[in-house]
């Protein structure tokens, strides 16, 4: 099974979409069972690439066969996963029976298309985590955009067109950028096929890395989103349905973050090296200016997609550290943004589902009524903010500490300021919604959390616990792989300068210089 497993994980959520088809257009509770079903599936299927996977920076559960060929070119299927990949899998899998299991009351029209929706749009990102030949990574991530566009645009809120159009401009532009250079680079390896590892070998000029990255980079700063092009997101997520949001929150944005570890630094060093003051000037301005946003934001919705934006420039500054520390932090930060995240914005759907309102002066006093929703709700809360004890303190710490040690100190200094900001929007907004008196007659009657809610909510409080008290069989599993990339990118800088030293004859000791080992 170690070389079928991944292509059977990735394409099991097909079976729950044929299945769907032959369902009753008016049998909404057998179709939710059966996404469902699938999803849970998928996530048990998946559970064997962790006991299986070897601790090592090789690539595992690899599969590759030839699809396309025309002449020179050739395209394979060709999956695999090291122990960056692992993780996000993994996490994809484990949020998307959540993310099912929430729609329960929450969607009433078009049952079955939302299912078949949410399903397509798991196996998309499941192909884009995996794939190791670019075209196939290219063609699932193109995937992925179209039925969250019909996710948002159907079953989304009052300005729902707007924000799928929107969704779809930003998206698709940076990914026509993407398939130019992914183009280039294919011609400049003399043509073939697009084998990933392929390309890692090749050694590009300056200018034409540059030119490769910025094209990579501007797809993925979308996709992360960074600031300035951060500005369809808090629409999306607001406009999106309980579900979508989640997966937009704890799944799709990593494919930006996750774009620039796989892509966009091993392929292109010495551009990444260039741009890491910019990348990290624009993570910094995103951490501080979208937590100053959040602070004066009515709708709790909007709110915690503002701080997305904040906790992803985290990301980014741990990543363009390139240290293990830094990395580390920026990888486990992934993981933990999905879990906290997705988290509040499942608590955001269950209160919305009971007063149809998102605004925080509409509420106050709800831990009275509430006492099992405000005590979950504060414990997702603390994760976010990083609460020691908690996932979100690990990724924080690991990210300040890579910068400290890189050239990003200073980057680190003024990132740091958002930990304090990120405290105070969220716990102002938690004392807004949960303290206080019960001025409003309609929060008088709010239910507390069901058993189907607190079912869903259980997993992710756990995962916060332990990721926060014990995150060292995560980090641990992908240590070896972030090596890996750190170490490929410094290897083709050395590559890169060494050839231009000046020839010297034969018996004439030469040193290679400190900086060049560096």
């Amino acid at each position: 099974m170690n070389d079928t497993i991944l292509s059977l994980m990735t394409f099991t959520p097909l079976i729950g979409v044929l299945i769907l088809f032959f369902i009753p257009k008016d049998s909404h509770a057998i179709q939710r069972g059966v996404a469902f079903a699938t999803a849970l599936a998928t996530f048990f299927i998946s559970l064997p690439l962790v006991t299986g996977f070897v601790t090592n920076a090789e690539y595992q559960f690899v599969k590759s066969v030839p699809w396309i060929a025309a002449g020179p070119f050739q395209m394979n299927y060709h999956v695999g996963i090291d122990g960056i990949s692992l993780w996000l899998v993994i996490l994809t899998t484990f949020i998307m029976p959540i993310a099912i299991l929430s729609t329960w009351t929450a969607v009433e029209e078009k049952v079955k298309e939302y299912m078949i929706c949410l399903l397509l749009l798991e196996v998309g990102m499941l192909g884009a985590f995996i794939s190791l030949d670019l075209f196939l990574f290219y063609i699932f991530w193109e995937v992925m955009l179209i039925p969250m566009y019909f996710i948002i645009g159907i079953w989304g809120g009052k300005q729902k067109i707007y924000a799928a159009v929107k969704f779809f401009i930003y998206t698709m532009a940076g990914s026509v950028l993407m398939l130019v250079a992914l183009i280039a680079l294919y011609f400049k390896a003399g043509g073939g096929d697009f084998n990933l590892t392929r390309f890692y070998a090749l050694s590009l000029d300056p200018a034409t890395q540059t030119w490769m990255f910025l094209a990579f980079a501007f797809a993925f700063a979308i996709k992360v989103p960074l600031f300035p092009v951060h500005t369809w997101l808090p629409l999306a997520h607001t406009e999106a349905p309980t579900a979508g949001s989640v997966i937009l929150a704890a799944i799709l944005l990593k494919m930006g973050t996750y774009g620039y570890v796989r892509f966009a630094i091993p392929l292109f060093p010495s551009a990444s090296e260039q741009f890491t003051p910019l990348l990290a000037t624009l993570s910094v301005i995103g951490v501080i200016y979208a937590s100053l946003v959040a602070m004066v934001q009515e709708d709790v919705k909007k709110l915690v997609a503002y701080s997305s934006v904040a906790h992803l420039g985290f990301v980014m500054l741990g990543i363009y550290a390139l240290n293990q520390q830094g990395v580390a932090g920026g990888m486990l930060q992934m993981l933990n943004h999905g879990v906290s995240t997705g988290a509040l914005f499942l608590i955001v759907g269950f209160i919305y589902e009971r007063r149809h309102t998102r605004l925080i002066s509409d509420f106050g006093g709800l831990s009275k009524q509430m006492p099992i929703f405000a005590t979950i709700f504060m414990i997702v809360t603390f994760s976010s903010i990083g609460l020691p004890g908690t996932n979100g303190f690990v990724g924080e710490f690991l990210v300040l500490i890579g910068a400290f040690e890189s050239n990003l100190r200073w980057y680190a200094v003024v990132a740091s300021s958002g930990v304090i900001l990120s405290a105070v929007y969220m716990l102002w907004m938690f004392q807004r919604v949960m303290f206080g008196e019960l001025d409003n007659p309609k929060n008088k009657t709010l239910p507390d959390l069901n058993a189907r809610e607190i079912a869903i909510m259980l997993p992710l409080v756990a995962l916060i616990f332990v990721m926060g008290i014990y995150p060292t069989p995560f980090i641990d599993k992908m240590a070896p792989a972030i090596d890996r990339v750190i170490q490929q990118g410094k290897m083709k800088q050395v590559a890169a300068v060494v050839p231009q030293m000046p020839m010297v004859a034969p018996g004439v000791d030469v040193t290679v210089p400190p900086a060049v080992h560096k």
